[in-house]
């Protein structure tokens, strides 16, 4: 056989070879960067935390190849976070002042930023007082020889603890219980310390005593606030997906998002 008729004979296979070669390395090559997930950051605070876990599961859902990563804790410790560079792509609030301090710092896209919800602030007591019959129902109680430990957000990173301590200054019972005082890191860390019995009494949202174990305890006291309870929610200004991130931020306020807030017992806000 001459050599062209062997070459002709050997391209086509040498040809089919590479061919295979391409598919086979296609097929065991990572993801093509189309097919990978659009993840955003979303950091929210602690007593979002059912709510928030919920929406995100939905709106991944509604939106195939979208990853919702959550980043829960108190207020005031998000919003150090973001102002460290952290890389979050929306914040969600339980305090217009932290909002606040991102808006005067310009790391928030003020055309995004929407208040989404409310809440109301209860005193919680631990069950085994309910069952012996001496425990706080009023502010004023909490001054009694019985209270010895009262649990409160750390007002420097929680709101519920900012909400707890201008209501018991304007009743003057601040200064009467400072020694009471324990200070937890979020409104969670405060529910577990009456859940425990570890204090008398405790101040939580009363969507966090709703969704705790509630044989634990029992809320004695709606406690009143010179100011509503509103939680802001935006888009951070340093994003690297804002138009997902804007997306998120429209599904929470939508109806969608507010079915699921009402359902963990938050205020629905008209938008």
């Amino acid at each position: 056989m001459d050599e062209t008729k062997i070459k002709k004979l050997i391209l086509p296979i040498i040809a089919a070879v590479i061919c295979l070669g391409i598919v086979v390395f296609l097929a065991a090559s990572p993801e093509t960067e189309e097919e990978q997930p659009t993840i955003i950051t979303v950091s929210a605070a602690a007593s979002l935390t059912e709510a928030f876990t919920d929406i995100a599961e939905e709106f991944e859902a509604a939106k195939p190849g979208t990853d919702v990563e959550l980043n829960f804790a108190g207020s005031g410790t998000l919003r150090m976070q973001i102002e460290g560079g952290a890389p979050i792509d929306v914040f969600a609030s339980a305090s217009e002042s932290h909002m606040d301090i991102l808006s005067e710092k310009g790391l928030i896209e003020e055309r995004s930023r929407k208040d989404f919800t409310s809440n109301t602030l209860v005193m919680v007591v631990p069950e085994d007082s309910i069952e012996s019959g001496t425990y706080p129902a009023s502010l004023e109680d909490l001054t009694e020889g019985s209270v010895e430990k009262i649990a409160i957000g750390n007002p420097e990173t929680a709101p519920v603890g900012k909400y707890t301590e201008q209501a018991l200054e304007e009743t003057g019972l601040r200064d009467e219980i400072e020694g009471k005082v324990i200070l937890a890191e979020n409104v969670k860390q405060v529910l577990t310390y009456v859940e425990t019995g570890e204090v008398e009494a405790g101040f939580v949202y009363r969507t966090d005593a709703e969704s705790g174990q509630k044989d634990l305890y029992k809320i004695t006291y709606t406690v009143p606030v010179n100011a509503s309870i509103s939680y802001p929610i935006a888009v951070l200004s340093e994003s690297g997906n804002k138009e997902t991130a804007q997306e998120f931020v429209d599904f929470v306020t939508g109806q969608q998002g507010q079915e699921i807030l009402e359902g963990y017992g938050f205020g629905i806000t008209k938008i």
